[in-house]
């Protein structure tokens, strides 16, 4: 079993919480703008490095607050986490 570490709560089991997708990923400033091809790469594509990699996950079974994470995609190892708040 994974262990995620909440900010809020501490270390608990994957099964409490929900990935998010990438981290940092801006609102498009004005998506009124935006032509169909552009607002689907924006929802859509996103990076997916083998590696270390800014992630969002959500403690959806506990606190239900939302943060960012760094994560090894290959060996699942959290680096580190930092706060976050809404989405």
């Amino acid at each position: 079993m994974l262990l995620i570490r909440c900010p809020w709560c501490g270390e608990r089991e994957e099964t409490e919480f929900h990935y998010g997708g990438q981290a940092h990923v801006a609102y498009p400033p004005d998506p009124e703008a935006m032509t169909d091809e552009e607002w689907a790469e924006y929802l859509f594509f996103r990076d997916n490095p083998k590696g270390v990699f800014a992630e969002r996950w959500v403690h959806s079974a506990g606190c239900r607050r939302w943060f960012n994470t760094v994560r090894n995609t290959v060996t699942s190892e959290f680096i580190s986490e930092f706060v976050e708040e809404g989405r």
